[in-house]
């Protein structure tokens, strides 16, 4: 698979990578040996960046990668962690004490004496404008605890002012077929200062693949049922903070724009990977079968133009009014 590199750290990461969000909590149960075979699914597809986070399953996520790749030396693949998550979500939390303890907790769950790429989760909007936490995660590079930092943002603007970070190798956020906003200023600003842009709920909690009707019903474990009004964390993270209903719709007709060959989820990932700035994009996997699927979409051909025209006319017409205005 075609790797992608993050400039400012020199580091790489294949163009589609493993979100494993679903392998630690929020996303209904998944075994164990479920968990590692999904693992070793996307490593054998090329999957060479794994993506994850303290507070996945407190810790599960982060203890199964580790258990996965002490079992493969041979792979060479680069894990992306978050913290921030673990406290109250008030900036005051975000100093250097805390970050070395999470970073400890992190380092011992990943087995590692350093973490290839931390990234903030997703902090209260005024921890990207203070100079004290940059200098904090200045300090756990010199100290040699991670090789980069990064941040996952909510908003677009979040974003723009993270990337004016000299020493911000990486951005997070949410990017698909129903989330275009980032394409305006966030991904030109990324490409120009050599940001990586990591690009997450590619499939929209699952709606892009076309699979889901007005009548589903998701676990209550599951955060598509708990969280689709915002109760728990931001709402754009659950269905990309589109009306589930609305999004339904939308899906069964962005699942027919697929080209021949192509499953709707991949014509999301194909989508997402065509975009200029894009580094790696992370969807999940609940399955081996879902691990490799996901991966076959970068060996496809990039879209047509008339392709990406439907797409975009899609989005003006059914999500744009619904989601620019928040994020």
């Amino acid at each position: 698979m075609d790797e992608r590199t993050f400039d400012r750290s020199g580091q790489h990461a294949s163009v589609v990578g493993l979100g494993t969000w679903q392998l630690g909590a929020d996303w209904g149960d998944v075994d164990d040996k479920e968990a590692l075979a999904v693992l070793e699914a996307a490593a054998e597809a090329g999957v060479t960046f794994f993506d994850t986070a303290d507070v996945y399953g407190d810790g599960r996520s982060e203890q199964t990668i580790a258990a996965f790749l002490s079992g493969r030396p041979d792979l060479h693949v680069m894990v992306a962690t978050k913290m921030g998550r673990r406290v109250d979500q008030i900036p005051e939390n975000y100093v250097l004490d805390n970050f070395r303890a999470w970073n400890d907790r992190s380092r011992r769950n990943l087995g590692v004496d350093r973490i290839d790429l931390v990234q903030l989760h997703c902090p209260p909007t005024p921890v990207y404008s203070t100079d004290e936490v940059f200098d904090a995660l200045d300090t756990l590079v010199e100290e040699e605890r991670i090789a980069a930092y990064g941040v996952s943002v909510e908003t677009c603007a979040e974003a723009l002012t993270a990337i004016a970070r000299p020493n911000v190798a990486s951005v997070q956020i949410i990017l698909n077929p129903f989330r275009m906003k980032p394409l305006r200023e966030v991904l030109p600003a990324a490409r120009e200062a050599g940001v990586g842009i990591i690009a997450r709920v590619p499939l929209a909690s699952g709606l892009l693949s076309g699979k889901y009707t007005r009548d589903t019903v998701f676990p209550e474990n599951d955060h598509r049922t708990y969280n689709r009004h915002g109760e728990s964390f931001d709402v754009g993270e659950t269905f990309s903070g589109v009306d589930y209903v609305t999004g339904v719709e939308a899906a069964a007709e962005f699942a027919s724009l697929a080209p021949e060959g192509c499953t709707p989820a991949q014509l999301a990932l194909r989508w997402i990977i065509d975009q200029p700035g894009v580094t790696t994009v992370i969807p999940g996997a609940r399955s081996p079968e879902q691990a490799r699927a996901n991966a076959a979409a970068a060996r496809l051909p990039e879209l047509s133009g008339e392709t990406l025209t439907a797409i975009r006319d899609l989005y003006d017409r059914r999500i744009k009014d619904q989601v620019e205005s928040r994020w």
